[in-house]
């Protein structure tokens, strides 16, 4: 029998769910509500775990080529005190596969494959079967389908979630602003040399700058801080001018070395990303014909941990649906119990990670990254 599945978004973790189906030659719909691949920015860079985002590309046969996109020296790392001082200085061993970078971008790509995904569908409600056949798709265009399953992969805000659970993102009182530099090693050599081969980082009092080198001389530039949800507004910028928030992130990191405020005064547009976090441990009582992955399942900080998981998530619950049981449902419900263990360890971690990270101690970060780094 074959079992009529969607997978809302088209993230990391559905198309990973959806690649690994479709390896085991099970058909999958892939509703994704942006209109084209490339509709909006991809993002960064994402760092790949050896026995997380790795092992779910060797399940959908895409290891080999994922090798050749990676970037192994990407996972070099220099840390400076806000005066500039080296304080540390990790280089990447050219032969290191633990964490390799790759563009989300890139992996994007890779993942898309052979897939047929229906662009421009924007799902606005999952309800769950009750008298009727299967799982209720809404769209925003007032069209509907009907499912045996629906896998919510569709990020922090999931329409699909609140088939399965009331529960919504808090605020985590740490802010994030992002801004980039293009074409970093002709256009700013010397910000190029400060970055080097992978990232740099900074980290002051209950704030923190990291510039994330990605492929094709393009560097991310993140900062974070500690501040009301409506910081912009007790400072009266206005996030939709890019001058306007420039100055008031210069003047939050004022009396920081010259060379690392360069990364804000060379930034070409500036992007808005409150942390927000679900609970450490969200479950839910099982609902039949729906689940979710990665962030709508358990959406945690930025720590490098949510695309790997969303990824082995996506493969793993793929190759219990392949393996054909009698009942789909006992397979999903079998994969929710594995996941949510596994996801409130890594949500433990990462919580913890960002106090130390955006901390009134900067010793804090340091000492995290000492213990997570290699000797």
């Amino acid at each position: 029998m074959r079992h009529r599945i969607a997978v809302v978004g088209g993230g990391p973790a559905g198309l990973t769910f959806a690649h690994v189906l479709h390896r085991h030659g099970c058909p999958v719909t892939v509703l994704e509500r942006d209109p084209s691949p490339d509709a909006r920015p991809p993002g960064g860079t994402l760092d790949l775990h050896e026995e997380l985002g790795q092992l779910a590309l060797d399940k959908a046969g895409l290891r080999a080529e994922f090798r050749t996109l990676s970037r192994p020296e990407g996972q070099a790392m220099r840390i400076l005190a806000t005066d500039g001082t080296v304080l540390r200085d990790w280089p990447a061993r050219p032969d290191d596969r633990a964490n390799p970078e790759i563009d989300r971008g890139q992996l994007r790509d890779l993942l898309l494959g052979p897939l047929d995904v229906q662009w421009d569908r924007d799902v606005t409600q999952v309800v769950p079967g009750k008298d009727r056949d299967g799982v209720l798709v809404r769209f925003a265009d007032g069209r509907q389908e009907t499912f045996d399953l629906v896998v919510g992969a569709d990020g922090a805000w999931s329409r699909t979630r609140p088939a399965v659970s009331p529960v919504t993102p808090h605020y985590t009182g740490v802010t994030s602003v992002e801004t980039s530099l293009d074409d970093v090693d002709t256009s700013h050599p010397d910000l190029a040399r400060l970055i080097g081969d992978g990232s740099v980082a900074v980290y002051g009092v209950n704030r923190g700058l990291v510039a994330q080198r990605n492929s094709g001389g393009h560097v991310k530039v993140y900062v974070r801080f500690r501040a009301p949800l409506d910081w912009h507004t007790e400072l009266d910028l206005d996030l939709a001018d890019v001058e306007s928030v420039r100055s008031g992130l210069l003047a939050l990191f004022d009396g920081w070395a010259t060379p690392v405020l360069e990364l804000l005064r060379r930034g070409t547009a500036f992007v808005h990303r409150p942390l927000h976090v679900l609970p450490v441990s969200h479950t839910w009582a099982h609902v039949p014909g729906v689940t979710l992955l990665g962030d709508a399942a358990h959406l945690m900080p930025p720590l490098g941990a949510g695309a790997n998981l969303a990824m082995l998530e996506g493969a793993e619950l793929a190759e219990a649906i392949a393996a054909g049981p009698a009942d789909l449902d006992e397979a999903v419900r079998a994969f929710e119990e594995q996941m949510w263990a596994r996801a409130g360890m890594w949500a433990k971690i990462t919580t913890a990670g960002l106090e130390r990270l955006v901390s009134p101690d900067p010793a804090e970060a340091l000492a995290l990254f000492d213990q997570v780094q290699p000797s």
